[in-house]
Formats: structure tokens, sequence, C-alpha cells
């Protein structure tokens, strides 16, 4: 499978359809986040069961986060991705309750590949602009 088209699957099943079943189908354990500022997780290699946590982090906060890919950009090992992510925050956020609020922000995010599996990534995309 050509890694974009793998990129364009794992995003909507895993992400936009929160297919938790399908993880282990993309990406690789030891999923490692490289370079992702204000990711709790950044720096960790994640097996499987904390990968499935971290969505659940997300989720918890916006259920309905959806990502639309903008642009892909195939090189040996990596995909870079633009994307616009959407969703409303009625989930808690440590000692803050849930807003209501809908966001809309964009990013970038480079995903790594090992052995025809996504092994990491790193991200830009600015935290501030979500706005809880």
């Amino acid at each position: 499978m050509k890694k974009e088209t793998l990129i364009r699957e794992f995003i909507q099943k895993v992400w936009n359809e929160k297919d938790f079943d399908s993880i282990t189908k993309y990406v690789a354990p030891g999923y490692t986040i490289y370079k992702d500022p204000s990711d709790p997780w950044e720096g960790r290699a994640l097996n499987f069961e904390e990968f499935a946590m971290r969505l659940d982090y997300t989720f918890d906060l916006f259920p309905d986060i959806w990502f639309e890919i903008l642009t892909a950009i195939t090189e040996e090992n990596s995909v870079a991705i633009t994307w616009t992510m959407t969703g409303t925050n009625i989930g808690k956020n440590g000692i803050f309750p849930p807003t209501g609020k809908s966001i809309r922000t964009v990013g970038e995010t480079t995903y790594h590949f090992d052995d025809g599996k996504i092994c990491g990534h790193s991200q830009v995309f600015d935290r501030t602009t979500v706005k809880f």
C-alpha cells in the first residue's frame, strides 16, 4: 500500500471514525512522538495501549473531533500532511469544565514509517489556537 494512502486511511479510520481495533493495522509497536510541543507524550515511545490512551485523552475533550487532510507529500520513509481539525469541547480538561465551544485549527504532521507501518510523528501545531 502506498504510504500516502495508508496515512489517509489511518486518519479516517483511527482519528475520524475512532476505530481502535484498526490501530495495529497502521501503527508500529513503539510509536514515537519525536517532536510535538505541548503534547504530554512528546519524546516517548508508545505501545498500542498507550497509543489508545492518547487517543482517549483527545476524544474525551473533543468527541466529535474531525481531521481533513489538505495536502500530502511523500518521501522515502515519511509522509508530511497539512490538516484542518474541527471539534467541540464537551469534555473536561483537567480541572476545567467543558466549554461547549467549537474549534477549527490547522497544523502539519510528518509521519515516519518503518517496515510499512507508521512508527511515529513530528508535528507543528499551535495549541494556543484551541480555545477552551
